[in-house]
């Protein structure tokens, strides 16, 4: 089976279920993967099917790299079809021995249920070539299920991705906002400052001066975050167009971006650039919570 490129960008939340006839009845995979961390994968299988979970295990985990996957195969007897179900006779007699034992004890029991006593673990057994069919044919409708699992995956992970650029130009927006209004307010603070000193009437240290509003202008002075802001953006657009399993990336790149975002707000001198860093960390949150679905 050769399982689709993972180059595509995909989402961690996707549903299969396919299903098929077979010698021994409907078979049936349903396949449902959701958001988490690492790979985990649990599987609700019929006894009969119990010993191919190690190469479903192998199966899935080469075919995703993040996502909580659910699998359930089901069998459901067709009673038009002829059965290969056959009977372990000396199991059958001594659970009717124990039963009868039973009976003795209770001295009124209910009737014996024949599909109770079938029920039984070993009771009732499939042929060795009966199995084995039964289980090529579920690990080849698993390989169809897991395939249609990561088209949907790929097509979630497409919106995903777009959902996610769609908000990359509105920060960039907002970047270049608080860039070219920076000049304009480090020297409206700095003109501030020399006509609250003029108003003291007093004469200042023109040397002490010089380095009070140098230092003041330092503090004031973004210019670094923003620069860093474009850099986390143009790494974030390069991840998503590289594509293959990134969540993990995206999700540290937005604590990056967050991080910027809230020095650029705290070093604000207007309000305008105030809002530019609330604009940001409201479109940072916006894709996080979709880049949290991402493998």
């Amino acid at each position: 089976m050769q399982w689709l490129a993972q180059t595509m960008i995909q989402s961690m939340t996707a549903f299969a279920r396919e299903s098929t006839q077979t010698e021994a009845g409907i078979l049936t995979v349903e396949l449902r993967s959701v958001n988490h961390r690492y790979l985990d994968c649990s599987f609700k299988l019929p006894e009969t099917l119990r010993s191919t979970e190690p190469q479903l295990r192998e199966k899935a985990a080469a075919a995703l790299a993040r996502g909580k996957l659910d699998c359930i195969i089901r069998l459901q007897p067709n009673p038009s079809l002829p059965g290969d179900l056959q009977i372990d006779s000396d199991r059958l007699d001594a659970l009717l021995s124990a039963v009868r034992q039973v009976q003795k004890r209770l001295g009124d029991p209910a009737p014996l249920n024949p599909l109770h006593v079938m029920q039984f673990p070993g009771v009732c057994f499939t042929p060795e070539d009966s199995a084995q069919r039964l289980q090529e044919d579920a690990l080849s409708l698993f390989d169809e299920s897991l395939q249609n699992l990561q088209e949907h995956r790929q097509r979630e992970g497409s919106k995903l991705a777009g959902l996610v650029l769609d908000r990359l130009t509105p920060v960039e927006r907002e970047v270049q906002a608080a860039r070219d209004a920076l000049p304009q307010l480090i020297q409206r603070q700095l003109d501030r400052i020399r006509a609250r000193i003029a108003d003291l009437g007093t004469d200042a240290d023109q040397g002490r001066l010089e380095q009070e509003l140098v230092y003041v202008a330092q503090r004031a002075d973004v210019e670094e975050e923003l620069d860093r802001l474009d850099a986390h953006v143009a790494e974030v657009r390069h991840t998503l167009q590289k594509g293959g399993p990134c969540g993990r990336r995206l999700d540290f790149l937005m604590q990056e971006l967050n991080r910027e975002a809230n020095t650029l707000s705290s070093k604000s001198l207007s309000a305008s650039t105030t809002q530019n860093a609330v604009e940001l960390k409201v479109l940072i949150e916006q894709m996080r919570e979709q880049i949290q679905n991402i493998e």
